[in-house]
């Protein structure tokens, strides 16, 4: 399968003014430390030294940007929209051919006598540029049977998963994974015979981003059933996309570059999506999530996002067409920072889950993101079983098979139910 690297999941805050160009949503950051317990991640900076008692409170960091500033993300301008335009004083700042989709990406800059509003409003008059929005930025969103005893076993037993033996047996073996998240560590032990491809998308100019939260989602899928961080589907294919840089302690992408990430996962063939990341509605995305979903035969997974219950519903999985994952805890409880809503569509596994630390070992995550893959594992397995189905009716099984918790049906914190795929994978044990 031949791959072309173009140049180049916590949720995206919503933002009030452009004023500061700051977000309005408080820190949506998954929590990757988990119980201190059990863990075996050497990424840590040595013993941790008590802090000295101070009378001066620290004034609170201000929260990050939702958007990039002075710029418009426009899919598919006509040459003629683009010169009027340019005529206007926009200019261009990249421009990339979106693999697989055939349109054309752009980053534009504004005018330097209009707000960031009215520049989107005049790209979206143009019979072209209905769907141009801001720049908008994404984040990462971070008692059982004795012979399960490793400590991956409580969250996978709670929804009937299988142990995989080895990557040659598992279930999912002629399924394609798609995922965009920050790095990965392809050295760690658990990828050693991983069919795994990395792409980097990240411009050179920009800090690149780190392999923890890529990592710990990738091992999930794909990590080696006989190391400590065992995959979920060890025998699929995944082919991953490092769409993030970092910005001081901020770690992001943007618009712009989740959808060249897209396209080329969609030239890749993939055939499901995992997105362990969120962040807030932008239109141009919202329509190529549509194409993926409808013309390509897509399945895409994405996390609720960790702001909390009463939080504004995160994309993309608040999009119609995506799989919105949110995270329960081995009791089924509900995780106490997901956002809940009407299109919650699963809950899976997703507080103090076991897998991959960034350099070596493993280490408990908790956050929607680490749910995720437990999903796309599953929409995996239904796939290779029932390659008849559609994306669309891929979800609508997942979602028939899943266990009622909370209200009677379906409702705004556990969707349809907890994930369940029991009889999908019955020549496992």
């Amino acid at each position: 399968m031949a791959l072309f690297v173009g140049v180049f999941c916590t949720v995206v805050p919503m933002v009030t003014s452009e004023a500061g160009q700051h977000a309005a949503w408080a820190d949506d950051d998954d929590d990757d430390d988990g119980n201190s317990y059990d863990d075996d991640d050497d990424d840590d900076d040595g013993a941790r030294q008590r802090r000295a008692a101070t009378t001066v409170p620290r004034p609170p960091a201000p929260p990050p940007p939702g958007f990039a500033a002075n710029e418009i993300v426009a899919l598919a301008l006509t040459e003629g929209d683009l010169a009027t335009l340019t005529a206007q004083g926009f200019s261009v700042i990249e421009e990339v051919e979106v693999p697989g989709i055939a349109v054309t990406s752009r980053r534009l800059g504004i005018p330097g006598n209009i707000s960031l509003s009215e520049a989107r409003d005049t790209v979206r008059a143009l019979a072209s540029g209905q769907e141009a929005d801001f720049n908008h930025y994404y984040r990462s969103e971070e008692g059982f049977p004795e012979e399960c005893s490793g400590a991956e076993c409580p969250a996978r037993r709670a929804i009937g998963w299988p142990r995989m033996p080895d990557r040659e047996t598992a279930c999912a073996r002629t399924v394609t994974i798609g995922m965009i998240d920050t790095g990965i560590n392809e050295q760690h032990e658990t990828f050693a015979s991983a069919r795994l491809d990395v792409i980097r998308l990240a411009r050179s100019d920009l800090d690149p981003s780190r392999a923890v939260h890529g990592t710990a989602v990738a091992a999930l899928l794909v990590g080696d059933p006989m190391t400590r961080s065992p995959g979920l589907v060890p025998g699929s294919q995944l082919i991953a996309v490092d769409a993030f840089h970092r910005v001081g302690s901020d770690e992001r992408s943007d618009a712009f570059t989740l959808i060249e990430a897209l396209g080329l996962l969609s030239e890749a063939q993939v055939d499901i999506l995992n997105l362990s990341l969120a962040g807030p509605p932008n239109t141009v995305l919202e329509e190529l999530i549509d194409r993926l979903v409808f013309d390509f035969d897509i399945v895409i997974v994405s996390a609720v996002g960790n702001l909390g219950p009463n939080a504004q519903p995160a994309y993309p999985a608040a999009y119609d067409p995506v799989v919105a994952v949110t995270a329960v805890d081995r009791d089924g409880a509900v995780y106490r920072r997901a956002v809940q809503g009407t299109h919650v569509d699963l809950a899976a596994p997703g507080v103090n889950v076991w897998t991959a630390a960034s350099v070596s070992g493993a280490r408990w995550k908790t956050g929607t993101s680490f749910a995720v893959p437990f999903v796309t594992a599953a929409a995996a397995i239904l796939r290779e079983l029932r390659p008849e189905l559609t994306a669309r009716e891929i979800e609508a099984e997942l979602r028939q098979r899943a266990q009622d918790r909370g209200e009677p049906g379906p409702d705004s914190v556990f969707g349809a139910g907890l994930l369940s795929i029991e009889g999908l994978c019955e020549n496992q044990s």
